[in-house]
């Protein structure tokens, strides 16, 4: 008879103090895929337990970040403070073992031992002050109200683990020293609260970043204390900016809503946050969320740290907006969905990087900017043939029908003027007089976006200016 196999139940447990960024994005990610890759079970834990630090707004955060990016869960939003009941169960547990106890050493007591732990060249850990106190005296310090909090007895062993990334580690217990677990039975820390309830949920593997790895035996030594079955453990790499710095808020822990702000789609981001320490088999760059389930494999996760390139997740963000039609563009871009606007869609979408970029680029088009005469002189060319030259293109255009003032006809009447003027000599000061602009894109392209009347008003404005110039 065949074991049954384990179920896959992965989980993202953020705390509610802060905005979710691209590194918690990344571990919710991770996780999310290799529970679709088999079948699993993606679970949201919100640990809430700091009451201080803990805000709705973030939690909201939480939730909306992870909705945009499509990550959805199988069960929650759990949180903690709803599971108060069932952590003080597990304290009075360890209590009543002796494998907790009631600690009253006070925090300057605390501090001088650490200080003087340093000075003697040792790593910093707790003395066991409280350890050896007896009933009667836990009883004694509580009936006069002392301060106190609850401490997990650390065995002065060594644990061993396989992590599924970084293989065998290896942690010495005696070097550890008794951990705080609880401030009270009624309030919880995290490296006691996340044993609870990883066992509570069946959690079978605890895929997080590598900042963690040295929770892990403190956890791992809880678990045994209750009697609970160990999880597998993958501890994903470090974020690093591009100078190979750790991530920071400055750059790239920035809110994950941010990026969405600055005109990100949540499909790139993915695809981008997905590369961040795990690779596929071949070189594919652009992979589709059902590729990635598919492809997604925890022994493909990298040690080392992953870096966070702006320009490559412009590029990526730049090839998903080349994707999109130009009516799931206006969508996304909140833009009215006119044939006007999707011509002007088309005509900046190889050039834009984010959405926000639409704004900038197609500015011109709803409204002239104001410019300087200069602009539509061709390099060295006399001002005077540049201005015979859009008297003759307003001449030409306004001979066409409304109805026949289109690209392919605009080209038909102008291109023989420009191949018998010169195209710099024509099209330049045509294209600055339509756009406004040093760049932009062409003239029979803007001319098509823009319509016979708005046209021939540009070309006036920009007669009118050379005009002046000329009188002065």
């Amino acid at each position: 008879m065949t074991a049954k196999k384990t179920e896959v139940r992965v989980r993202i447990a953020p705390s509610p103090t802060g905005y979710f960024h691209v590194g918690g994005a990344r571990t919710a990610l991770f996780n999310w895929l290799f529970a679709k890759h088999h079948g699993g079970k993606f679970i949201l834990r919100i640990e809430d337990t700091d009451l201080e630090r803990s805000k709705k707004i973030f939690e909201e955060d939480i939730i909306t970040s992870l909705q945009w990016l499509g990550l959805d869960w199988d069960e929650g939003p759990i949180r903690q403070t709803d599971r108060l009941n069932i952590y003080e169960k597990h304290l009075r547990q360890l209590l009543e073992k002796g494998s907790a106890y009631y600690c009253f050493c006070t925090k300057e007591e605390l501090e001088a031992e650490r200080q003087g732990m340093l000075a003697q060249g040792f790593a910093p850990k707790y003395s066991g002050k409280c350890r050896k106190l007896t009933a009667d005296e836990v009883r004694a310090n509580q009936k006069k109200a002392l301060a106190s909090v609850i401490r997990f007895r650390i065995p002065e062993t060594r644990v061993d683990f396989t992590d599924i990334i970084r293989g065998n580690i290896s942690f010495d217990g005696a070097l550890i020293g008794d951990i705080v677990i609880a401030k009270d039975l009624r309030s919880p820390l995290y490296n006691f609260a996340v044993v609870v309830d990883d066992a509570e949920m069946a959690i079978s593997h605890v895929i997080r970043g590598e900042e963690h790895l040295a929770n892990t035996p403190r956890q791992i030594f809880i678990q045994e204390a209750l009697g609970f079955s160990r999880p597998k453990y993958a501890h994903l790499p470090l974020i690093l900016n591009p100078d190979r710095s750790k991530m920071s808020k400055r750059f790239s822990a920035t809110a994950l809503h941010e990026y969405k702000d600055h005109g990100y789609l949540s499909e790139a981001l993915v695809n981008f946050i997905a590369f961040l320490g795990w690779h596929p088999k071949d070189d594919k760059e652009i992979l589709s969320i059902e590729e990635l389930i598919k492809e997604f494999d925890l022994e493909r996760v990298q040690k080392a740290g992953a870096v966070f390139n702006v320009d490559k997740l412009d590029w990526l963000n730049a090839q998903y907006l080349k994707k999109l039609t130009a009516k799931e563009l206006a969508k996304a871009l909140a833009v009215a969905p006119t044939e006007d606007n999707f011509k002007i869609i088309e005509l900046t979408r190889e050039r834009m990087k984010k959405l926000t970029d639409f704004k900038a680029l197609t500015e011109f088009f709803y409204e002239l900017p104001d410019y300087d005469s200069k602009l539509l002189v061709w390099k060295s060319s006399p001002r005077r043939a540049i201005l015979e030259n859009l008297r003759e293109e307003e001449k030409l255009l306004g001979g066409l029908k409304s109805d026949d003032f289109t690209r392919a006809e605009s080209e038909k009447l102008l291109l023989p003027l420009a191949e018998a003027r010169g195209r710099g000599d024509t099209l330049w000061p045509l294209r600055a007089a339509l756009s406004g602009q040093e760049a932009s894109p062409g003239p029979f392209e803007i001319m098509d976006a823009l319509g016979k009347k708005e046209t021939l008003r540009r070309i006036q404005i920009a007669i009118d200016k050379l005009a002046s110039h000329e009188e002065n």
